[in-house]
């Protein structure tokens, strides 16, 4: 009898003592999410633009082609020599295209009758000194250059620009969050991410009207260049107080 109580008292004891182990957890209430407010600015610089790029080409076709091919380098040495004259630099000349292909010749019951070579030579120029631009044009034309491409403009140093615009942008964002914060009684706090991205779009200006016959061609081409527009748009998240 003394032996079974003692091993009923051990055993409870040992039940005591396992429970005192279990882990034991602690419910807390979860911290309310911080208080923010996103906002996006922007910032816009206009400039005028101080490059201009061109494609100016060369196109000669004969029934030899060797004829053809002598008779655009020729042309096309005319009228590299025309846009040196203005001062274009040869590292602001390159050569984009050339090509040499067979074209058939047909009757007017469409036989074809025999084959003429068809050669173009193609130049891509950066004018750096947009008031020779059109004379320039013109003097490439009376040199032997019949196609002209599409023009594009420029600014050959973007950096204060888009610092300029970048700073409008974080200032127009800060203005909206202050007046948000105010309208809706609270303080503005710290900055906890910012994003921004730049946007730097070409005015493009089509010159296809001087695939004109060449000859129909005012002696100065008139150019204008127009605006270059820099836009940063920014997305700034502030906490809220």
């Amino acid at each position: 009898m003394h032996t079974r109580s003692l091993s009923l008292s051990m055993l409870l004891a040992l039940a005591v003592l396992l429970a005192a182990c279990r882990p034991t957890t602690i419910y807390s209430q979860a911290a309310p999410p911080e208080r923010t407010i996103t906002v996006t600015g922007s910032g816009m610089v206009t400039l005028t633009p101080d490059t201009a790029y061109v494609s100016i080409g060369v196109h000669t076709q004969d029934a030899s082609a060797s004829a053809a091919i002598n008779a655009n380098n020729s042309r096309a040495e005319a009228v590299i020599r025309a846009i040196r004259s203005f001062g274009v630099e040869e590292r602001d000349i390159q050569t984009t295209n050339f090509s040499i292909y067979p074209q058939p010749v047909y009757d007017e019951n469409y036989n074809q009758i025999g084959v003429t070579y068809v050669v173009d030579n193609t130049v891509y120029v950066t004018v750096r000194d947009l008031d020779v631009l059109g004379e320039l044009l013109d003097a490439s034309v009376r040199a032997g250059a019949t196609t002209i491409g599409s023009i594009s403009f420029d600014v050959a140093d973007r950096t204060e620009a888009l610092s300029q615009a970048r700073l409008a942008a974080v200032e127009n964002a800060r203005r909206q969050a202050e007046e948000l914060a105010s309208a809706t009684g609270v303080t503005l706090g710290e900055v906890q991410t910012i994003s921004y991205y730049d946007s730097t779009p070409l005015p493009y200006t089509d010159f296809a009207r001087l695939n004109a016959p060449m000859a129909e061609m005012a002696a100065s081409v008139p150019v204008q260049a127009g605006t270059l527009q820099i836009t940063t748009t920014v997305t700034i998240v502030y906490s809220l107080r």
